[in-house]
């Protein structure tokens, strides 16, 4: 039985230690330049440094995202950048960009490639043609169906990996031009705006400053607002179809989302690579209580229709609030750093790596100096006295 890959986004070195306390095998993430996410916390060289070091003590991989479009003038630098991950030694680089793939393999030759999904492939074809070229992994356009999967995946030797989490972008492969137009900012370049999530109206040229609402039908006022992306019934037929790697999207997501989605994945691997796979109950509810719109599988049976689209909100749902992780063990306690407020002697639940959930009461709080505090603040570290914890835990709050 091919066993896939779970791959996680790492948009931090907080969230890559999240991904592999919760199971990824793999991280990916970008340096501080020619990525897709220019606002995520990019690494700067002396911390990709420190983040592989982490990685290889774990046994996991790292893949570092080189995936933006380039100009001529942006080819500045890129040279240098290879060389840098030459010294790095990362486990791949992630390219779209011809030009970017033609000078990783001639100033990194050691670095392995993967295709991203951005190059667009949908097709057998082009599968070969960037494994001929050399790529050793090519990640498949969002817009196939599983039959088309299943159909690539038995007549390649070619690496595949494909998306089964995360936010979807509404146009093909991401390779969007609105940002552009509406605010400046590059989505082609990791600057997107996302404004497909936003709400229009009509404006008549004739009538300056007035704004006519677009009426919501049975299809709704959004136009282009894609619902998320969600294959977690169809973990047993990817793994079945022989897909090298199952990758979740999130470098801009919370801590906790990572921590939730990569244990729910992990679990549905093991359970799919025993065969007669069966989706947990458990799995969507724990799927449903991070941050996500809607959830949808998209192209995976046939075409996505409006039924895989947000008409009525862009807004995220969000069933738990994030009030802390777990950092180890402490005199008479667990230290902890808080992301959230919440009181001493206050029911929270409490979400183990080993994706193991209970429901505790706080207890007394103090400052690592041993100043008892009344409830928490974002961001300061302290102790939950008389409570001990596993590392990496997840603690959060259920909303009414």
């Amino acid at each position: 039985m091919n066993k896939p890959e779970l791959l996680a986004p790492a948009g931090s070195f907080e969230k890559m230690q999240a991904a592999v306390q919760f199971g990824a095998d793999a991280v990916y993430f970008a340096g501080s330049g020619f990525g897709l996410r220019a606002r995520a916390g990019n690494f700067e060289a002396d911390e990709m440094a420190e983040a592989f070091a982490f990685l290889r003590a774990n046994g996991k991989k790292g893949y570092v995202t080189v995936n933006a479009y380039l100009k001529n003038g942006e080819f500045e630098g890129l040279k240098e950048y290879f060389g840098l991950l030459s010294e790095i030694k990362p486990d791949s680089v992630i390219v779209s960009d011809p030009g970017v793939f033609h000078y990783a393999k001639k100033y990194a030759p050691k670095i392995p490639i993967h295709i991203s999904t951005q190059a667009n492939v949908t097709n057998l074809a082009a599968v070969e043609f960037w494994h001929e070229m050399g790529a050793e992994r090519v990640i498949l356009a969002r817009e196939l169906s599983g039959e088309e999967i299943r159909h690539i995946c038995k007549n390649t030797s070619c690496e595949i990996e494909v998306f089964v989490h995360g936010a979807m972008c509404i146009s093909m492969s991401g390779r969007c031009l609105i940002s552009n137009y509406m605010t400046g900012r590059d989505a082609n370049a990791g600057d997107c705006a996302q404004p497909c999530r936003w709400n229009y109206a009509l404006v008549e040229q004739s009538r300056e400053g007035q704004y006519y609402p677009v009426e919501q039908d049975e299809r709704g006022t959004y136009f282009y607002n894609s619902k998320d992306l969600c294959l977690i019934d169809r973990i047993g037929e990817l793994t079945d179809a022989g897909v090298k790697s199952l990758k979740i999207e999130g470098r801009m997501k919370s801590v906790m989302y990572v921590s939730v989605v990569t244990g729910v994945y992990r679990q549905a691997i093991e359970k799919a690579i025993q065969g007669n796979y069966i989706t947990d109950k458990r799995w969507m509810e724990m799927l449903q209580s991070v941050s996500h719109r809607e959830y949808t599988e998209a192209f995976y049976d046939s075409e996505a229709d409006h039924k895989s689209m947000n008409y009525g909100t862009s807004s995220y749902i969000r069933g738990c609030e994030y009030l802390g992780q777990v950092l180890g063990d402490a005199e008479d306690g667990t230290l902890i750093e808080a992301k959230g407020k919440f009181a001493a002697d206050e029911a929270v639940s409490v979400l183990t790596p080993d994706m193991e959930e209970t429901h505790i009461l706080t207890g007394a709080i103090t400052e690592p100096n041993g100043k008892p505090l009344e409830f928490t603040k974002p961001g300061i570290k302290c102790i939950l006295k008389g409570l001990k914890l596993p590392a990496g835990s997840i603690i959060r709050r259920y909303e009414k």
